[in-house]
């Protein structure tokens, strides 16, 4: 089993409905984040528009991967906030794991930038 561990909690107003996007990368507006874009942090818990989203923004968190990918790989969201190695844009963190394909839970050592 993977697991969290979370140094850095914040909230934001949720932008849009995240009742269904826990683990996902989350953009500084409250909505998931873009491709590329620069992410806040990871949704902690699903949220509905305008409540207060819990985000991880430091430390090790559980995040959807959108492809395949490396253990030790650079990664970056992509247009629907999941992690993919990065090609361009913001560095979003580190893969702890490996994925064989897209909708995969793995650890991801957040920036925190």
């Amino acid at each position: 089993m993977k697991t969290e561990q979370p140094i850095l909690i914040t909230s934001i107003e949720a932008g849009a409905d995240l009742s269904a996007k826990q683990n996902l990368f989350i953009a500084f507006d409250g909505t998931v984040c873009g491709s590329g874009a620069k992410p806040l942090g990871v949704l902690a818990a699903n949220s509905e528009e305008g409540e207060q989203a819990p985000l991880c923004c430091v430390g090790i968190a559980l995040v959807y991967s959108g492809a395949a990918l490396s253990a030790g790989a650079k990664v970056q969201c992509n247009a629907a906030g999941k992690a993919i190695t990065y090609a361009a844009g913001a560095v979003a963190g580190y893969s702890l794991d490996a994925a064989t394909g897209a909708d995969e839970l793995i650890r991801v050592l957040l920036c925190g930038h």
